[in-house]
């Protein structure tokens, strides 16, 4: 996307928008197979395509030791904890990314090691399923990652200052849980070669928040610049 590399360079300014790579958290939204593989019953178009770029970014900030925070939905089948949007076709009979379903996984991919499952159980209560030296599963009840869930503190207790958010259709949880990350304060970066559904405009409006857009490539030098904050990677 012509905007991404257009921007990406801002990823490295300075000044208090700018990223803090040793302080900084990755943030997947909803890559998860009932969404993101093709066929799937609520396939978000271009979510499997983005997938290379997401897992290199992955790749990346497992190698820097910093956190990773996968943000999921699970759609109980009797509609109790969907949004109103959706919840007359789930109670109608409609099962995605249903509580212990292969649908709710993560897709394969990205995944740190090929056993790791959700513990629905544990997530519906609002833990954290850890699943990797540095990496965590939360499940969200609504768009935003940070809407009834304990990701500010979670993240607050790590040092952390700079979200990197990737992952599944843009206009809806990604675009929410980057609004709900400017309110508190975090500097914030949109991998727009990583997520589904960017559009132009949507850069521009996140622009006008202060939000640095940037392509995979920008964000791993700027992660190989230096060597991760052992404080960020001690949690």
């Amino acid at each position: 996307m012509a905007g991404a590399e257009d921007n990406a360079e801002s990823a490295n300014a300075g000044g208090l928008l700018a990223p803090e790579w040793r302080h900084s958290a990755l943030v997947t939204i909803d890559v998860q197979n009932d969404f993101s593989l093709p066929g799937a019953p609520a396939e978000v178009q271009g979510t499997h395509e983005i997938l290379p770029a997401l897992r290199r970014l992955l790749e990346a900030y497992r190698t820097a030791r910093l956190p990773i925070v996968h943000v999921i939905r699970l759609y109980k089948e009797d509609g109790s904890n969907v949004d109103l949007c959706r919840r007359e076709a789930i109670e109608r009979g409609a099962r995605i990314v249903a509580p212990g379903s292969d649908g709710a996984e993560l897709v394969d991919v990205i995944k740190p090691e090929p056993s790791v499952r959700l513990d629905a159980d544990e997530l519906l209560s609002g833990h954290f399923q850890r699943i990797g030296p540095n990496e965590w599963i939360v499940y969200k009840p609504r768009w935003g990652a940070f809407y009834r869930t304990d990701l500010e503190l979670f993240l607050r207790e790590r040092g952390i200052s700079t979200l990197t958010f990737c992952g599944c259709n843009f206009p809806n949880c990604p675009r929410t849980s980057i609004y709900e990350a400017s309110e508190r304060d975090f500097r914030v970066v949109l991998a727009a070669d990583a997520v589904s559904g960017v559009y132009e405009r949507g850069l521009r409006e996140l622009a006008g928040i202060g939000v640095q857009a940037a392509a995979t490539k920008m964000i791993v030098a700027g992660l190989n610049a230096g060597p991760a904050d052992k404080r960020s990677a001690e949690h």
